[in-house]
């Protein structure tokens, strides 16, 4: 399959997945408006419910963001490229997770030093 047919392909693929995403942060604002006036003495269960909404507004917005740089690396050119070491990323990657801009191999790096970042990270008492 030519390499202009996949792009277009992961492009349709990128824009249903952020009108999707779109859709669910719509209602999840939408939940979280009609949830403005909460009754400290309802419990915490509404509470914790407006944290997880929350917290799922931010993970999809992340997600957007993500998708839009994958749309952006399209038009330049430049979608499927690893932009940390600039060889292509693997087919079957961007057919899992069409956003990724990291091969593998270099996720892989990336999350290591992250978690090895995290655990030198020395207690205060």
């Amino acid at each position: 399959m030519a390499q202009q047919e996949v792009t277009a392909r992961e492009k349709q693929r990128l824009l249903q997945e952020e009108e999707q995403v779109l859709d669910e942060l719509r209602h999840l604002r939408d939940l979280m408006l009609d949830e403005v006036d909460i009754d400290p003495d309802e419990g915490d269960a509404e509470i914790t419910e407006r944290e997880k909404n929350a917290a799922l507004i931010a993970v999809l917005e992340n997600k957007i963001q993500d998708i839009q740089a994958a749309l952006r690396s399209i038009e330049k050119g430049s979608y499927g490229t690893c932009a940390r070491c600039g060889k292509p990323i693997e087919p079957g990657r961007l057919e899992v997770k069409p956003d990724a801009t990291l091969c593998v191999a270099c996720q892989s790096e990336v999350e290591r030093l992250s978690r090895r970042g995290r655990n030198t990270r020395q207690i205060q008492w």
